[in-house]
């Protein structure tokens, strides 16, 4: 990942200390320039590590027409990043590392051991060693009258000078480890393009009964088969497992649409889900189910004995239909199963969401990801109008990004 150096050495700064940031400044340094690491809080890499937690998935196993599909309208610019730094050139540099990886059955990508600090402390040990200088517990807040980069550190103010900067500040859902959206304000007030930050896989809320909400939080649904209705107008369904919350619903199969649920909200201020809770039943099989004498049952245990419906999914017809669910008409009650609508009110709030949609738009950037407006500047990884649903494709991409941007880097200064 190399590239030959032709002019002599240069001072890089490299913004942000998540897995693009660290990726640019491996590619930086590679190439023999003199690399600064600034991190806001007092070590590198805590989202990557709070990914980790439940077990890193670093990439996904999808055909490169799937994998790039994932990115939606900015398909074709995250896929030129993809043709420098794929799903497997990932898993490659993982392997230098000592750290093997397998493919789950839903295809995602993990490290055998499935942690994530082994790959990160291996990183971040390389890049001390091949000279990279972090600097933690460096908060950049903008630029001074004359240009030069601005810090809060603990010991006051600092400003530095470089000869190329790339700046890898995440979104803003995870104030606590440093992507708090906070340089969207400097960058704005500069006259950097830039689309507002919004949640993205992401829970929504949907406006329960307390009765429902303080019994059901928590309870996971599936599975279950979603059904919506996509920008284009046209119909689509998923499968997979969800959560209720106690103000709404969250999950994989919530977060994989939850781009187009947010986006329709948006646009046409309300927006239907609809969930067939038995799918593995026709809709005339369960209609066939619930015609069958109740012999006394109460609709609850007609539901359970006749059509295996129990617990929260139950719970949840009831939420929808009413209590008195079980005196409307067999037809509806079946339709219902199958396609129990649940009206999404809002998307959660950017701090609790696991990524974010907008950013530095795309078209400010040229394409080795420099501002057009601000020669020797980059940007990569989230801070980016980009966005994609969990499974591996953010992680990949910020990588790939990072790559990018540290070529990027390397070219621009062999030219200047």
């Amino acid at each position: 990942m190399s590239i030959a150096l032709n002019t002599p050495p240069r001072r890089v700064a490299i913004i942000g200390g998540g897995p693009a940031g660290l990726m640019a400044a491996e590619t930086v340094r590679a190439a023999g320039h003199a690399v600064d690491l600034y991190e806001a809080k007092g070590s590198p890499g805590r989202k990557f590590l709070i990914a980790g937690k439940g077990g890193l998935n670093l990439t996904h196993s999808d055909a490169r027409d799937v994998f790039v599909s994932r990115y939606r309208e900015r398909a074709d610019a995250v896929g030129g990043w993809l043709a420098d730094f794929d799903g497997e050139a990932l898993r490659a540099w993982a392997l230098a590392f000592g750290v093997e990886t397998y493919v789950g059955s839903s295809g995602r990508v993990f490290p055998v051991d499935r942690k994530a600090a082994p790959l990160l402390r291996g990183w971040v040990r390389r890049l001390k060693e091949q000279g990279v200088r972090f600097h933690v517990q460096h908060r950049w807040t903008g630029w001074d009258d004359a240009g030069a980069l601005r810090f809060d550190t603990p010991v006051g103010t600092a400003t530095i000078t470089a000869d190329a900067v790339v700046f890898a500040l995440g979104g803003g859902s995870w104030p606590e480890l440093g992507s708090d959206g906070a340089w969207v304000a400097p960058m704005t007030a500069t006259g950097i393009d830039i689309t507002p930050l919004q949640p993205a896989n992401c829970g929504f809320d949907i406006g329960w009964t307390p009765y429902f909400s303080e019994r059901q939080a928590g309870a996971p649904l599936k599975p279950v088969v979603a059904h919506w209705t996509d920008l284009q107008g046209q119909p689509r369904s998923l499968q997979g497992e969800c959560v209720i919350t106690a103000t709404g619903i969250e999950g994989s199969l919530i977060y994989a649409l939850s781009a187009d649920l947010r986006d329709s909200l948006a646009r046409d201020g309300q927006v239907t889900l609809q969930l067939d809770l038995l799918p593995g039943q026709t809709e005339a099989q369960v209609l066939e189910k619930l015609q069958k004498p109740r012999q006394g049952r109460s609709f609850g245990e007609v539901l359970r004995r006749q059509l295996g419906l129990s617990g929260v999914k139950s719970a949840l017809l009831f939420e929808v239909l009413g209590r008195e669910a079980g005196q409307l008409p067999l037809d509806q009650i079946a339709h219902a199963l199958k396609r129990l609508p649940l009206a999404m009110q809002q998307p959660r709030p950017i701090n609790e969401v696991i990524s974010t949609a907008g950013g530095v738009r795309l078209e400010a950037l040229d394409a080795q990801l420099m501002l057009r407006g601000r020669p020797g500047t980059f940007c990569a990884g989230e801070m980016l109008d980009w966005e994609a649903p969990t499974g591996g494709y953010l992680l990949t991409a910020c990588y790939a990004s990072g790559l990018r941007a540290g070529r990027g880097v390397v070219a621009w200064l062999a030219q200047a």
